[in-house]
């Protein structure tokens, strides 16, 4: 008998939750926060500290405020290492494992032991980089899933996420030990963990997964660790933004006291010298009152984020709510895999027209730490790419590149580039590749055209009209090239603007989140999500093929019972309740299947598009042995926060039912 007809749904009509209204005022100060029950009120006051990581696709950080003194952020400490052309506080998401697949190390120190590693037994280590884009790709995410260290070995995911996130645990809590003078407990720590706001469930749950399995909380501890999405983040600190604390790129004001026919380009660098003065303290103050940006703007106003980071571009549309300063979601968060990677890929296939693929190929496998090195020589060109350059650019090319290819090939690479046609890209002297501005704009083009084609799509949406800002948030966004991009197309539409320390814009607002999860009162449900039930079958409503005759009652079999459709807006803490009823009374788990689609009206879970992603798991055992003969099992599932969450109640006991909802092992 199939789950679907194990749970017979009481409620198979009853709508899904109505909007409650309003949920009062929550005070600004992170000290009394009006949770929707008084049972988190104890746990509130416990944690000493907000830790957020920001786990980037290219690079990650943490900072993190003492819930005494919300209004400093601190960014953690600086990182040895760190490559010409890049000033960051972040390190790069690289990771380095033993070829006894142990744990060696984090960031800069991992790529540079691998580097100095000798090829003969670099190739037996595992190195791994980019890895988090492998949760946004992977359709049928498991905790089974592998990733491919450079070398071509596998290891699963789960493992080398947990060993990132326990990495960044023990930094953290030394950091906090050592600043403190005594050692900082992980109990007293609440965690955030970002990811992007178009991740699927899946991938949010694994990231849960790899942080319990690293230590920073348990499943019996949840509320230890938040999962915060990354545009969100950046729109929380970006309202606390004040003048000198951003770029505009519209010519409506001069900002920094320069005027606006300065170019882009240099507001920039005003704007990073006067983070770099700052930058010693790596002590951020917030306004507890609320930035100039919002003292221009009035109840309603909407404004976008786009955080265009290393993997993925993603968008959310917001609109404010005064006199609190809530946020409500207006259009559910889109965008995909347009990050600055996409210019690197480019740079891999102008590499592949150049030299030939099988050489390439080739090169990746055998001379791994070389091809790391390269990319890290054209990561810093890469960053001196404007709109307005006008000398070239040059990448040097390691020496086993040079000799490797001769090998392979029989002839020099200077001799590639001559017969290889490829216009723009020249062989200096030097033993370095030369592109003209042209060519390096030529390989941000498809990426950058992908964002604004996204964008624009995204304000044609009948919710998205009379948009105030665009805030530009995230690593790319630091990219001249893309904010000529955005201004050039949208400048009329809305005012653009930059903070200035872009690139830990999201990690900030990461902290202010944990500080205040409250803040984000209303969202947008990305999907329809659902379940299978048997309703009474009704003649001329329902189907003749899905007529199930069961002592004596006619049953229409497959219907879709909908929970929340797809870009329906959803409060905090509302909730969606149904019953559910064991088939029989001896039973003692029902499993009921969860059913998502893209569309809005579905009537049967048989339709296209719709698919089971996950389960929700009820656990009868240990509740009151004598039950009634027909129990009645309240579920009540939120899709008003950052993860779906489920509790249920035995209606007759009124005691509570273990629940488990689950989009990953299912």
């Amino acid at each position: 008998m199939s789950a679907e007809t194990d749970a017979v749904s009481t409620s198979a009509y009853s709508s899904p939750a109505k909007s409650l209204g309003d949920p009062g005022i929550t005070p600004l100060s992170p000290s009394h926060i009006v949770k929707d029950s008084d049972a988190d009120d104890a746990v509130e006051q416990l944690f000493l500290v907000v830790v957020a990581i920001d786990f980037g696709t290219t690079s990650s950080g943490y900072a993190y405020s003492f819930t005494k003194e919300p209004e400093c952020i601190h960014v953690m400490r600086r990182w040895e290492g760190g490559d010409p052309g890049v000033s960051n506080q972040k390190t790069p998401t690289t990771i380095l494992l033993t070829p006894e697949r142990k744990f060696h190390s984090f960031g800069y120190a991992a790529r540079d032991f691998y580097h100095d590693l000798d090829p003969t037994e670099s190739k037996h280590w595992l190195y791994f980089e980019k890895f988090k884009m492998k949760l946004h790709t992977t359709g049928n995410l498991t905790m089974e899933t592998d990733l491919t260290a450079a070398n071509g070995k596998k290891v699963k995911a789960l493992e080398i996420f947990a060993y990132a996130l326990q990495f960044f645990k023990e930094q953290a809590l030394k950091e906090l030990s050592d600043q403190g003078g005594s050692d900082f407990e992980n109990t007293e720590v609440r965690w955030v963990i970002t990811v992007p706001a178009i991740w699927k469930q899946p991938a949010k749950q694994f990231m849960r997964q790899a942080a319990y399995k690293a230590g920073m909380a348990s499943p019996e501890n949840p509320e230890q660790l938040i999962i915060a999405l990354e545009p969100e983040a950046a729109s929380i600190y970006c309202r606390k933004l004040r003048l000198h604390q951003m770029i505009d790129l519209s010519n409506r004001a001069p900002v920094n006291g320069y005027s606006p026919s300065d170019t882009i380009g240099t507001g920039f660098t005003q704007g990073k010298e006067h983070v770099r003065r700052n930058r010693q303290s790596r002590t951020f103050m917030v306004e507890n009152v609320i930035g100039e940006i919002w003292s221009e703007l009035e109840e309603g106003d909407r404004y976008i984020v786009v955080d265009s980071g290393g993997g993925t571009v993603d968008m959310t549309v917001h609109q404010i709510r005064l006199p609190e300063g809530h946020l409500k979601e207006l259009y559910k968060a889109t965008g995909g895999p347009y990050g600055s990677l996409g210019v690197d890929y480019e740079f891999e296939k102008l590499l592949c027209k150049i030299f030939g693929e099988d050489f390439i190929e080739q090169f990746k496998i055998k001379r791994p730490a070389a091809w790391v090195d390269l990319m890290i020589a054209f990561e810093s060109r890469k960053r001196a790419a404007a709109p307005d350059r006008t000398n070239p650019l040059n990448i040097t090319l390691p020496f086993s590149f040079i000799d490797y290819y001769k090998k392979f090939r029989g002839h020099s690479v200077e001799h590639a580039l001559r017969k290889s046609n490829v216009d723009f890209v020249k062989w200096s002297s030097q033993g370095m590749l030369r592109m003209s501005p042209d060519a390096m704009n030529a390989l941000f083009k498809p990426t950058i055209d992908q964002i604004v084609q996204h964008l624009s799509e995204v304000f044609d949406k009948p919710e998205v009209t009379n948009v105030k800002f665009l805030f530009l948030v995230g690593g790319f966004a630091e990219s001249p090239l893309l904010q000529q991009a955005v201004q050039s197309t949208f400048g009329s539409r809305c005012r653009v603007i930059i903070p200035q320390d872009v690139g830990l814009t999201i990690l900030k607002g990461a902290v202010l989140f944990g500080l205040d999860p409250a803040v984000i009162k209303v969202r947008r449900s990305p999907l329809t999500y659902g379940v299978g039930v048997l309703n009474r079958f009704v003649e001329g409503k329902h189907p003749a093929e899905k007529l199930l005759v069961k002592d004596g009652t006619r049953w229409c079999t497959d219907v879709f019972d909908k929970f929340i459709s797809a870009d329906q807006s959803v409060a905090l803490g509302e909730t969606v309740t149904r019953s559910y009823t064991p088939a029989k009374p001896s039973q003692l788990v029902i499993v009921i299947n969860i059913y998502s689609s893209e569309q809005d009206s579905v009537s049967f879970i048989t339709e296209p598009g719709v698919k089971k992603c996950g389960t929700l798991r009820l656990d009868l055992t240990g509740t009151d042995a004598a039950v009634p003969n027909r129990r009645e099992i309240k579920t009540l599932m939120q899709f008003g926060d950052t993860e779906i969450k489920a509790m249920a109640v035995d209606v007759a006991t009124s005691k509570s039912v273990k629940v488990g909802i689950d989009f990953l092992n299912y």
